[in-house]
């Protein structure tokens, strides 16, 4: 297989695994096990096999102390209040409200960077800033009628925006330690730092969940997201930036949604509405319109 074609797999594959994961998460929480505890399980096992596999492939990179402030920054925006508030969140909305949320990420990146690093803010960027929020605006204040399964949906909107605009400060953030060390050391590194913020919130929860109630479909579910939705898309994704890097990377992630929306008709009896489209097309607007280059005029 050519190094395109395993680049497209990779970040493919990641993203139909991370879209297939709001309509997995939908399906445990909160009746069976509370957010906060699967948070527990994702990162416990994730940090696990991140470990396990420094054993068998250790880092050519030694890591510096003077890194650990942007370490801890971006394990507490990464990793802390990331899965904090994005399973919290999907768990009381709905799948295709979370997943279009979600896609706010590369829009409030484009911003952030403006800001802390200083990169030029367009009138394009403006006016996809403009379009993303519009689009946001739209899917929290309408109300769904498609019949899915929401208890809270516009406290649980608020918190998965929440968890994009700090995912997008994690990945402006985190530029410079990828440039540094590899792709795998950075998410080691991350989570085990991160672990110190997850597992103590978690594990009360943990020991109250109902373990007897749950069936083999629940054990799969939470297995399919401790081990694939966590562990295996991190590496995937790390593995396509590594072969064509974060820009051509991060395009896949417009396909999030799409695969989000698929799986949540099929297993969570979700559909698209009027609404919900013109939100997507303000969405989607606007992330293009932040990431569009400008052109530029021969003289």
């Amino acid at each position: 297989m050519s190094r395109s074609y395993k680049a497209f797999a990779a970040a493919l594959g990641a993203n139909l695994i991370f879209g297939s994961s709001y309509t997995a998460v939908k399906y445990i929480t909160p009746q069976y096990i509370h957010p906060f505890a699967l948070n527990f399980v994702r990162v416990a096992v994730t940090l696990v096999l991140f470990w396990i596999l420094f054993i068998l492939k250790p880092g050519k990179v030694k890591f510096e102390r003077k890194d650990l402030p942007r370490f801890a920054v971006c394990a507490l925006t990464g990793i802390v209040i990331n899965q904090l508030f994005f399973i919290k969140g999907v768990s009381l909305t709905t799948v295709i409200h979370s997943s279009l949320l979600s896609l706010g990420s590369p829009i409030f990146i484009t911003i952030i960077a403006a800001f802390l690093l200083k990169e030029k803010f367009t009138l394009l960027k403006g006016l996809g800033l403009a379009c993303g929020i519009g689009g946001a605006t739209v899917l929290v204040l309408m109300k769904d009628s498609s019949g899915a399964v929401a208890s809270n949906m516009v406290l649980g909107d608020i918190l998965v925006l929440i968890n994009a605009i700090s995912y997008a400060f994690y990945l402006v953030l985190v530029r410079p330690l990828m440039a540094k060390y590899s792709g795998i050391q950075v998410l080691r590194w991350i989570f085990t730092i991160g672990a110190f913020g997850i597992l103590p919130i978690g594990f009360p929860y943990m020991l109250e969940a109902s373990w007897s109630s749950f069936e083999l479909s629940h054990w799969l579910v939470l297995a399919y997201v401790a081990v694939f939705a966590t562990f295996v898309a991190y590496l995937l994704t790390v593995k396509s930036i590594a072969l064509i890097g974060s820009s051509a990377t991060g395009a896949f992630i417009y396909t999030q949604p799409v695969f989000a929306a698929v799986f949540a008709m099929i297993f969570a009896g979700e559909y698209f509405t009027i609404y919900k489209l013109v939100a997507a097309v303000l969405i989607f607007t606007g992330v293009y319109l932040v990431n569009k280059k400008p052109t530029v005029t021969s003289a």
